[in-house]
């Protein structure tokens, strides 16, 4: 069992507090921590090993969810850019990344893939600041 699996598990029960919303291929919660504002996940209700396990309908509605999720955080918070990340190394399990980055980041920053940031000096989601956030992005998910 991993991390996603437990997440997944938690919004099933509606006790995630970073839960954003259900969609069609499974649950999009925000980050903890909030490396950069608006920083989404999209996971996969079943939970799945990879993306190559998907197939068909299943396969491109999880793609279209992970779209759709970005085209919300960019109206949300007015990134300037997204990038999206399906990794699965520390957690075997598929799980989808969507990172807003701004034109306010450091030069130096903006030219590197968000894992190389200090995440140490990352805010832990906090419902009091990023209750907001989470309901505007839910609204536009409907």
């Amino acid at each position: 069992m991993t991390a996603i699996h437990r997440f997944v598990e938690q919004a099933r029960r509606g006790e995630l507090a970073r839960l954003v919303a259900r969609v069609g291929s499974g649950w999009v919660v925000l980050g903890d921590p909030q490396i950069l504002p608006g920083y989404c996940l999209l996971y996969p209700d079943p939970v799945v090993a990879d993306l190559n396990v998907l197939a068909g309908d299943m396969r491109r509605r999880f793609l279209e969810d992970m779209a759709r999720v970005g085209d919300a955080v960019l109206a949300v918070t007015g990134a300037e850019r997204l990038n999206y990340e399906m990794l699965g190394n520390v957690e075997p399990a598929l799980h989808a990344h969507i990172i807003p980055r701004y034109a306010w980041e450091p030069p130096e920053r903006r030219r590197q893939p968000v894992w190389l940031h200090d995440w140490s000096q990352a805010r832990a989601f906090d419902v009091g600041i990023d209750g907001d956030l989470l309901v505007r992005l839910a609204a536009r998910l409907r």
